[in-house]
């Protein structure tokens, strides 16, 4: 396989993190993460966006009828029997079935969180992400983009500056000047209204000055630290 493409990187990245790519295909994914930077990269960002998404939903407590529905599944009761009935394993046959009980329940979470995430009710759904490394390649902003919204996170991998900014550019693909997107969280996270420019005009990569607290004074970049590619979700 062509791993330099974007589009399977991404998607091997994503089917991995949910749990989709098994057997052998997950072992070989193991060791491409040891030994392709890039896959290891892919890898941590789709990490990042799939557990960003799970924290922003509610939790919602399954009803008593899923845990009956699993536990005929598992022959812990008849189908036809009613709850009052269930007998308790024994020792031995718990034991023997903790492990598909456990990834029944899993897989069942994982089903709630997904279907929970299509819901019209949440956010408009993310359009683009970047991650923004350091030379080392250590991960410092974790990037994403919606039609209505511009969200960033800094990671512990970050060193803030107390009489320093970080700035966030555009560097379009025309050749124009820069265009900034406003300055960086030090820690944590922001969420400001997508600027008009990120649908406007055509980008080449995103990049990261280090600027005065505040900003850049002259409108442009002062010192370019990082620059980083945008992915199409």
């Amino acid at each position: 396989m062509n791993y330099h493409t974007e589009s399977l990187r991404n998607a091997l990245a994503a089917e991995y993190v949910l749990g989709t790519l098994r057997g052998g295909a997950r072992r070989r994914y193991q060791q491409l993460i040891m030994t392709n930077q890039s896959i290891a990269e892919t890898t941590w960002l789709w990490e990042q966006y799939l557990n960003g998404m799970g924290g922003d939903i509610t939790p919602v407590a399954p009803g008593e009828n899923v845990w009956e529905s699993i536990q005929e599944k598992l022959g812990f009761v008849n189908k036809n029997a009613s709850v009052s009935e269930f007998k308790a394993p024994s020792k031995h046959q718990s034991r023997f079935w903790r492990g598909p009980a456990l990834l029944a329940f899993a897989a069942s979470l994982l089903i709630a969180v997904v279907w929970t995430s299509l819901s019209p009710s949440l956010a408009p759904p993310v359009t683009h992400i970047a991650v923004v490394n350091d030379q080392k390649t250590n991960p410092l902003w974790l990037i994403e983009i919606s039609d209505q919204q511009l969200r960033v996170r800094a990671t512990d991998q970050l060193v803030a500056l107390a009489d320093k900014d970080f700035e966030l550019w555009i560097v379009p693909a025309n050749g124009n000047s820069p265009i900034s997107l406003g300055v960086l969280p030090k820690n944590g996270e922001l969420s400001v209204p997508a600027p008009d420019s990120l649908k406007s005009v055509p980008i080449n990569v995103l990049a990261v000055s280090l600027e005065p607290l505040g900003g850049s004074p002259t409108g442009q970049p002062t010192e370019v630290l990082y620059t980083s590619n945008l992915i199409n979700v």
